[in-house]
């Protein structure tokens, strides 16, 4: 039995992308490449990696000028919500265990982005707990 790849509510699901799976998809939807980004951003290449691979988030005013560049929302950069990217057109049949294999992998993933934003905000209380001399 053959599972199609994008069944269920949709290949940019907030629940199974992050902020840089949505700016990666739009990037490359829009047809830039990270140096070009970059460049008319004025950041640095490592700049849009660390984006790309949820390693830092843009600031608002880049925020608002990436959003702009790439044709979608900031809302759905952030979350997944508003205007942004469908996903592929080509739907690509993929046999019941790989589909179940990307589904873990998308999961997986998730999971790993919420561990980072757990491990930041215990990293910065115990900078505040640090700095106060506790």
């Amino acid at each position: 039995m053959d599972a199609d790849v994008n069944e269920g509510p949709g290949w940019y699901d907030p629940e199974a992308t992050t902020f840089g799976d949505r700016m990666t998809g739009a990037r490359e939807a829009s047809g830039f490449s990270q140096a070009e980004l970059a460049r008319r951003l004025g950041v640095k290449v490592k700049t849009i990696r660390a984006w790309e691979n949820d390693q830092s988030e843009p600031r608002a005013n880049k925020l608002q000028m990436l959003a702009g560049m790439l044709g979608v929302s900031i809302m759905w950069l952030l979350s997944g919500a508003g205007d942004g990217l469908d996903g592929p057109e080509d739907r690509t049949e993929l046999s019941e265990d790989l589909a179940e294999l990307l589904k873990e992998l998308r999961r997986i993933k998730v999971d790993q982005a919420r561990m980072s934003e757990r491990m930041g905000r215990l990293e910065k209380r115990l900078r505040l707990a640090l700095s106060q001399g506790v």
